[in-house]
């Protein structure tokens, strides 16, 4: 029987992912603040890497809506704005209730069970004031959830697409609490949705997800105006 082999990922690849994912995580985490220029220079002794991964890198977060890249100029983190916040989170409620949709019709039940799975880690997570280590926890908890909810749609465009909208989306929020405290019961609204959706209840799913994406967005736009 012939040896089967992995496949050997190339350095430069692994490189290169590594440092979109850390320097993801600087700006979702606002340590790299909205608007403020990128000097390659300073990047470069900061991550240990030369000038081609990370111009790779940060091209393919201007891709995402995350870095602008500016004729001449070089680099910044993308600004935000309520005008632009409008925009992520009117798309992102109509694509992802359209993906929820999709999923809720072709999801099976081990679907159903990644879901409950994804609820009971976030449930598990710290809730109230949580160190800087203990909030990535629940980050890294909450986009699983989501990403769960829709993972049984067959349009792989259409996930990519809600992906990058709720890393635009959860950039503000993760701004927004750093200032504020959560005002409502966000761990009811997580289960709501999920039940909703293992009991293939569509319009009260959907309607759960608009609402839950919404009220998060007028949160953070009355901040941004009070700003």
């Amino acid at each position: 029987m012939a040896e089967t082999r992995n496949p050997v990922v190339p350095a430069s690849t692994t490189l290169s992912s590594s440092l979109v994912a850390r320097l993801r995580e600087s700006i979702m985490s606002g340590d790299l603040t909205p608007g403020s220029k990128l000097n390659l220079d300073r990047m470069r002794e900061s991550y240990g890497v030369s000038l081609s991964p990370l111009r790779e890198a940060l091209c393919r977060l201007e891709s995402e809506g995350l870095v602008t890249i500016l004729d001449q100029r070089g680099y910044r983190v993308a600004p935000v704005s309520p005008a632009n916040l409008a925009e992520v989170i009117r798309l992102r409620v109509e694509l992802e209730s359209m993906a929820l949709k999709e999923a809720m019709q072709h999801g099976d039940t081990a679907w159903e069970g990644r879901i409950v799975a994804a609820l009971h880690q976030l449930n598990r997570c710290k809730r109230g004031a949580r160190s800087a280590e203990e909030q990535e926890v629940w980050e890294t908890a909450h986009r699983t959830y989501h990403a769960e909810l829709i993972s049984a749609c067959g349009m792989p465009l259409l996930r990519q697409f809600c992906a990058t909208l709720h890393d635009q989306s959860d950039r503000y929020r993760r701004i927004f609490l750093k200032k504020h405290a959560p005002d409502r019961d966000v761990p009811a609204e997580h289960a709501a949705i999920a039940d909703a959706v293992i009991g293939r209840r569509v319009r009260e799913a959907t309607h759960l997800l608009r609402d839950h994406i919404e009220r998060t967005g007028r949160n953070v736009q009355a901040a941004l105006s009070d700003a």
